[in-house]
């Protein structure tokens, strides 16, 4: 067996007064780390074919060797924390295993080898994770990418993917990335929130959920909008929450991240082209094929090209109910940045139909934002009346400091 990893320096959490038992032990760690992993190998140890309990006690067996053989003591922390680093990197993503698996951590941004950040309760904060160098970023990398049927070199040097447990992952490396690989992971939460956590966790007040799941029930088509990170995949999986158990749904995502709870779900993923010669899958090869399966409801994941058009047919088109995420600032935003991208993708009309069209197909904008606290509230929530002369008529019924709005014409 080959494990082929290069070590890295990431220490026990740590205490403001315990920095020098963390020293201590990443200073070891460097000493022994490889010492380990080489004895493992000459034992034929195949650490992906054994339990995770066999394997913990051979890792054991490997640091006490190694470590009687340098005259080196750790304490039962230190041992135990050896233990867990050296069976992430046979087994898991190296340093990034514990991070993946702290429940608090939402997303994991790895910005070079030394600069490591993790986003908690909405706020991006750094952490003492290290790797080695660039060459164990790389090798991490590539066993993330790897399985997927993906590769990320020079010639591709930038790539989406899925880790096992769902989690959306982007990689970009040099030449394109100037101060080394980057790697940005979106945690995939095991236990999907509900409109309850929201409200609780004031992203939204209870007349919002009330009146949302309302128009979900009622086979109203919602757009959702928002910045990046704003959470709009999120309430777009709260929303579905609330659809009858009995309808089938077609789900579209570059990146599969829903997890609805009806029985009668397909689950389509976009799929870029890959380097054996398979052709690009796009949301508009799977929104056109999804039109032929019988959905009842359309969810796609994020509108960003051309499968605008086919999304807002659907919508006008009887399968009501549909919903969506856009990339847009404002209702208002959203609404002109459908425009442009029918313009951009071939819808051929004069500004005013299109606009009748959009007003046509969608009921209800609901605009998601980030605070400066990191908490992600409901900004905005407008009806989509129709058209007054060439503009929209949008009904604002909520905002995130009043429960009732006012008619607005925008």
């Amino acid at each position: 067996m080959k494990y082929g990893m290069q070590p890295y320096l990431r220490g026990p959490e740590a205490s403001s007064n315990d920095i020098g038992v963390s020293d201590r032990y990443q200073e070891i760690k460097f000493r022994v780390f490889d010492l380990t992993l080489e004895y493992l190998e000459q034992q034929g140890v195949e650490g992906d074919a054994l339990p995770s309990a066999v394997l913990q006690d051979e890792i054991a067996r490997a640091i006490s060797v190694v470590l009687m053989s340098r005259g080196i003591a750790l304490n039962t922390r230190e041992r135990a924390q050896l233990i867990e680093d050296v069976q992430n990197e046979i087994t898991g993503f190296g340093p990034l295993q514990p991070l993946l698996n702290d429940p608090e951590v939402d997303d994991v941004i790895v910005n070079g080898p030394n600069r490591i950040y993790v986003e908690r309760k909405g706020e991006l904060e750094p952490v003492h994770t290290r790797f080695r160098d660039t060459t164990h970023l790389m090798n991490v990398i590539q066993r993330i990418v790897s399985p997927i049927g993906r590769r990320v070199d020079e010639g591709s040097p930038y790539v989406d993917g899925r880790l096992p447990d769902g989690s959306r992952v982007n990689v970009i490396i040099p030449p394109v990335a100037l101060d080394g690989p980057v790697v940005s992971i979106r945690k995939f939460k095991r236990v999907p929130l509900t409109g309850d956590d929201l409200v609780r966790g004031g992203s939204m007040t209870r007349e919002m959920l009330d009146f949302l799941t309302s128009a979900v029930r009622e086979k109203q088509n919602i757009l959702i909008c928002g910045g990046t990170g704003s959470g709009k995949t999120t309430l777009l999986n709260v929303l579905s929450s609330y659809i009858g158990l009995k309808e089938r749904l077609v789900t579209i995502e570059d990146a599969a991240e829903l997890q609805l709870q009806q029985a009668h779900v397909v689950r389509l993923e976009t799929r870029p082209s890959t380097p054996d010669g398979g052709s690009e899958v796009s949301s508009r090869d799977l929104l056109r094929n999804a039109l032929r399966m019988r959905p009842d409801r359309i969810i796609l994941g994020e509108v960003r090209s051309s499968e605008a058009i086919e999304m807002l047919q659907a919508m006008g088109t009887g399968h009501d109910g549909s919903m969506a995420t856009l990339h847009a600032n404002a209702p208002r935003d959203a609404l002109e940045r459908l425009e442009m991208l029918m313009g951009l993708y071939g819808f051929s009309a004069d500004l005013q139909a299109v606009r009748r069209f959009i007003s046509g197909a969608i009921d209800i904008v609901v605009h998601i934002a980030r605070r400066t606290d990191g908490v992600r509230e409901i900004a905005s929530v407008c009806e989509v009346v129709g058209m007054e002369g060439p503009t929209y008529s949008l009904r604002e019924v909520f905002t995130s400091g009043t429960d009732r709005g006012r008619k607005r014409v925008v």
